[in-house]
């Protein structure tokens, strides 16, 4: 019998609904044909979104949505995506398959978008070849209120009213992609470019930083020391990649070795937030800047005939693992981690959605967000559970992966992992109350859902869960996910 302790007496931070965010990037199908088709396809649609998609996306309660990317946000040029579709410029995707971005999804299509979500909109905006001029009319034209350029060319696009819009990302991967620059360069970029990104009205700015690429330590250190006072947050980047960058692995066919090596690096999440969380600690003892890992997720290669540009990757039991141990680091790093993007929404990488024209299937990842929704706000607790390590050819990890909150009403959610591919495990807590209520997810490592077969890797009610005086017991079988509830919940004595 493997113990779960959970301390309903030691709250340990609020766990931002925004851990639970998502990110969409001009970039394969994630935008054309996954979330919007236009008003005109016979594929169901409101103002272009497709129905299907944007309902699923709400089921699961998505807080925040990123856009325009990514790699793509650093050549993004907003003013090329606004006014009658037949007259915005047509560019190329140089980083995303070499394309033509017709620019039909623009400003107003995003927040439209978000609007029909009902989630907060997160912009990242161009600094590696954009203008100072160019960022700061881009907030002008979303929230000013008032008599102004920007405010009347928004008005002559249709929008009278400015939209609320939060958070601001100043450029993306300008250590790569966004620019190939120097810490100490981005980090006087940053202050300038930030300086002009002004509040109007009611609308306060978060203002958000670039930060590192995964262990880049030094880049948190400058940024952090050079500019720390100018920003609300600082981002982080972290794909988890079983094999090198050129040989990444299938999404579906790999060996035991290559499952645990994927979970092994997946669980690298945890020591990495430690690490920079401490550089935070160190310039900013009051821990008013947030840390925001807005890429995150597995990343295999392409399937066979895509293209390679596009990111295109099929999504199984192992995926829902991985994400399954990373939400649980996050929510155990709350205290600094305010938000998170899963990489990305539909279509691409470690995505919760795929489509193919009409169709649609939800992923075993989509499910586990499905699972660990009712985390969203709540105060997280101390929680541990005894596991023995498992694992082939050398790469270990820990069966078990447990995190626990409580809502308001005093409701508690435990989410457990058993990352075993074999073995099920006996599981006792501490916890007793009135009412439980469980639902797994589960499979062989390889399992997922497929166009003819969609349903392959769904939720079902977790059986066998009995509460007693001396607290909660249940079996979790291997190479799966659980979601309990437990009303009116007390320990056990």
């Amino acid at each position: 019998m493997n113990r779960l302790t959970v301390n309903l007496s030691k709250p340990m931070g609020t766990i931002h609904r925004n851990l639970y965010g998502h990110f969409s990037e001009h970039l394969g199908r994630c935008i054309y044909g996954g979330i919007y088709v236009g008003p005109d396809s016979p594929i169901p649609n409101q103002n272009g979104m497709r129905t299907d998609v944007v309902q699923a996306l709400k089921h699961i309660a998505i807080p925040v949505l990123r856009w325009p990317g990514g790699c793509f946000a650093d050549e993004y040029h907003w003013m090329d995506g606004i006014g009658p579709k037949s007259a915005r410029k047509r560019m190329v995707n140089t980083h995303w398959g070499g394309v033509v971005e017709d620019n039909s999804f623009g400003t107003h299509e995003f927040m439209e978008l978000c609007r029909q979500l009902g989630c907060e909109p997160y912009i990242n905006a161009n600094l590696g070849s954009g203008t100072v001029q160019e960022m700061s009319q881009w907030v002008e034209y979303l929230t000013f209120d008032g008599v102004s350029p920007m405010a009347d060319k928004r008005a002559q696009n249709g929008r009278m009213e400015p939209w609320r819009v939060k958070y601001w990302g100043v450029g993306n991967e300008n250590w790569g992609c966004g620019g190939n620059m120097r810490p100490e360069f981005y980090a006087d970029q940053y202050r300038r470019y930030q300086t002009y990104c002004r509040n109007y009205g009611e609308n306060r700015l978060y203002k958000i930083a670039c930060g590192a690429n995964s262990f880049d330590y030094d880049w948190t250190d400058k940024v952090l020391q050079i500019a720390g006072r100018y920003m609300d947050a600082i981002t982080l980047h972290y794909y988890t990649v079983p094999g090198s960058w050129q040989h990444k692995g299938s999404a579906t066919a790999f060996t035991r070795e290559e499952y645990y090596r994927t979970l092994e690096k997946a669980l690298q999440m945890e020591p990495l937030l430690d690490n920079h969380i401490r550089i935070m600690d160190m310039r900013d003892p009051q821990g008013r800047i947030g840390l925001i890992v807005d890429e995150w997720g597995a990343w295999y290669d392409v399937e066979p005939d895509t293209n390679p540009g596009f990111l295109y990757q099929q999504n199984t039991m192992r995926d829902a693992l991985v994400a399954a141990a990373t939400l649980n680091i996050f929510n155990q790093h709350c205290r600094r981690v305010v938000m998170a993007n899963l990489a990305q929404t539909v279509n691409v990488l470690q995505s919760v959605i795929l489509t193919e024209g009409d169709q649609m299937v939800l992923t075993p990842t989509y499910h586990v967000f499905d699972l660990y929704k009712a985390h969203q706000d709540a105060a997280l607790l101390e929680s541990h559970v005894q596991a023995p390590m498992v694992g082939q050819d050398g790469a270990q990890v820990p069966a078990l992966h447990v995190s626990a909150s409580q809502k308001a009403g005093g409701r508690v959610h435990l989410t457990l992992a058993n990352l075993s591919d074999q073995q099920s495990y006996a599981i006792h807590c501490n916890l007793t109350g009135q009412a439980v209520s469980g639902r797994l997810l589960h499979g062989a490592p390889q399992a997922h859902n497929t166009f003819d077969a969609p349903d392959t890797v769904r939720p079902q009610p977790l059986d066998g869960v009995c509460m007693d005086g001396h607290g909660l017991r249940f079996e979790i079988p291997p190479c799966a996910v659980a979601a309990i509830e437990i009303e009116a919940a007390h320990e056990a004595l």
